[in-house]
């Protein structure tokens, strides 16, 4: 089905272009170039806001027939919006925040069909909680010196070695790892059934 067609996926994360080779999606890489702009503090409306934008700006330059993904994974903890770190201490200063209780992680994904006629949108978000278990002063320091953190949202990932610390989750894994697949699949399954309606 969607196989067949051209899909673009606006973001150079390795595990997105992973997830979707797992159900048999190989995207063409075209990162979004925009500057990041969050107008809400509202964790589920900032990730719809950012994964819209990315979407947009790269289905600009795509040609008629082609799908366009975009998505912003967010770590949400005590009011607080968690992106990727901007170092190290900043890392700790996350998971300090994270150990031993329940966050919430959000994904936000826009999907743009580019039709003869003009592009079709639609965009949704998926949340996960996330149970951590008390984790030492020392485990932060060891875990925030390392490379592992710095490209991910909430200063983790749930794949690597902070696996030791995941106590449980309610919700869909693969969102925490940066794209709720099966939504998205389900998703293009409607968006192209309602095309040929």
């Amino acid at each position: 089905m969607i196989q067949t067609e051209k899909i673009v996926l606006a973001s150079a994360s390795p595990r997105r272009k992973e997830l979707l080779a797992q159900i048999g999606i190989i995207p063409e890489i075209v990162p979004s170039t925009i500057e990041e702009n969050i107008t809400t503090d509202v964790p589920e409306e900032a990730v719809m806001e950012l994964s819209c934008q990315k979407a947009e700006d790269v289905a600009r330059f795509q040609k008629p027939g082609t799908w366009v993904i975009g998505a912003d994974t967010v770590v949400a903890a005590r009011g607080e919006i968690l992106g990727k770190p901007s170092d190290h201490e900043d890392a700790f200063r996350m998971i300090s925040l994270l150990e031993g209780q329940t966050h919430q992680v959000y994904t936000g994904v826009t999907l743009v069909y580019c039709g003869e006629e003009g592009r079709k949108t639609r965009t949704f978000v998926e949340k996960t909680d996330v149970h951590l278990y008390p984790v030492s002063f020392e485990e932060i320091r060891a875990y925030a010196d390392s490379k592992e953190p710095m490209d991910k949202a909430g200063a983790y990932g749930i794949q690597g070695t902070f696996a030791a610390f995941i106590k449980g989750i309610d919700g869909d894994y693969n969102n925490v790892v940066g794209l709720p697949i099966g939504r998205v699949y389900q998703e293009f399954k409607n968006m192209a059934g309602e095309d040929r309606e």
